[in-house]
């Protein structure tokens, strides 16, 4: 029988990377068996064998329900309260509600508090791309099955090719408040479930789309940062203080991966090692906005899975930006390290609870992959394996930024 090893056995301080991925294949291997029917052999990292492990079945089992599933984009759903036309995307600001002593006037702010009157359809559509069409891509990983790569570029076409079924590409109007605006700035984080889109359009449009489909789809996501550059909107968002501008960072980091735009993802590097890491994570790990907000829990959370998948998209860009530290020692890994304990049990956390959903957490944590990895943490791994990977509730998948890490190891 092969032993085990034990996270709880292994010096953090000590560790070679040769132990290390020892330590991380084996982890793989103690949860069900060999990897069966995986390919093996040097084309494939001890990273991308461990998530392709632990995730198999539950790719599969999507891949298979996803098959049967036509693509449904934003033009299925109408609003009488949208400013824009049938292929504009539109939503309503959660956390704003009608005013008691004016109820035909402006909305006004109830942070945290989500309002379940306002229109979601079209956030409902893109969510559900987000995950119909990365699980197909990563059923197609796994087993090359031609099927499944067929399946996941239909969602493409509808969404970002198609005439009749397209998205334009801009957020004009996300995020509105009645009597207030008709579209804002903090809309911009709506079209963060487009970064995995993009991620795994990177992987397998190419083999299954004609040029000229290829040729529009390349163009909507380079109309679509450009946007997001260019427009006030666009500007506003990547210059916020809070996790609106590592979710603007991150977009940005993975459309520019898809249409090669080397000199937007070194923009996005320097604006991650510049700007966002110095001015938003704490020396102690944490993130000292989030914690003021009233869901100081999984705000948290949210910003460092965020941040940590926008170190991972970065990989190569100059010095590994996972490992990446600054004077003082923040970076990545001092995050994760903040964060970890309250991640394995919720009830030490030491600040107040939130306001809402504070039950349904955590979830798993595409952070504690990237950063057990980067931070050579087999116990991060660990939990990662453990936490559920495929929430229910709505405002928990809301604010899941990576589902298939597949994709990006």
């Amino acid at each position: 029988m092969r032993k085990t090893i034990s996270p709880s056995t292994i010096s953090p301080s000590r560790i070679d990377r040769r132990r290390f991925c020892k330590a991380i294949t084996i982890t793989a291997m103690s949860s069900g068996g060999l990897l069966r029917g995986l390919p093996a052999g040097p084309t494939k990292s001890d990273a991308y064998r461990l998530v392709a492990q632990t995730d198999r079945e539950r790719i599969l089992k999507a891949g298979a329900l996803y098959l049967t599933q036509k693509p449904v984009t934003i033009t299925s759903f109408r609003s009488d309260r949208s400013p824009g036309g049938v292929h504009d995307f539109f939503s309503q600001a959660d956390y704003f509600w009608p005013n008691p002593k004016d109820p035909n006037g402006p909305y006004i702010n109830r942070d945290g508090q989500s309002n379940p009157d306002n229109f979601n359809e079209h956030r409902k559509a893109m969510i559900a791309l987000s995950i119909q069409m990365p699980a197909l891509t990563s059923a197609w990983l796994l087993t090359g099955e031609r099927r499944y790569g067929e399946s996941a570029c239909n969602h493409l076409r509808a969404w970002f090719i198609s005439p009749e079924t397209r998205m334009n590409p801009n957020l004009e109007f996300s995020q509105g408040v009645h009597g207030v605006s008709t579209g804002r700035s903090y809309g911009i984080i709506d079209t963060l479930h487009l970064v995995e889109v993009a991620r795994a359009a990177g992987l397998i449009a190419a083999k299954f789309l004609r040029k000229e489909e290829m040729t529009a789809l390349m163009g909507w996501f380079r109309d679509y940062l450009q946007w997001m550059k260019t427009s006030d909107k666009g500007q506003k968002e990547r210059d916020a203080l809070n996790n609106h501008a590592m979710c603007w960072a991150l977009q940005a980091a993975e459309f520019a991966r898809l249409i090669g735009d080397g000199e937007t993802r070194s923009q996005v590097r320097r604006q991650y090692t510049d700007i966002l890491l110095p001015n938003q994570l704490g020396a102690d790990g944490s993130f000292p906005k989030e914690l003021a907000r009233t869901k100081p829990y999984s705000y948290s959370i949210f910003n460092f899975d965020v941040m940590a998948s926008l170190c991972q998209s970065l990989k190569g860009v100059g010095q590994d930006l996972p490992t990446f530290k600054l004077s003082d020692g923040r970076g990545l890994c001092k995050a994760a390290e903040f964060l970890y304990p309250y991640l394995k049990d919720k009830s030490t956390w030491p600040y107040r609870k939130d306001v809402e959903h504070f039950d349904s957490l955590p979830v798993r944590s595409p952070g504690l992959l990237f950063a057990g990895l980067a931070c050579e943490k087999p116990e991060y791994l660990s939990l990662w394996k453990i936490e559920d990977p495929d929430p229910t509730d709505r405002e928990i998948i809301r604010n899941y930024p990576v589902r298939q890490p597949l994709l990006w190891v």
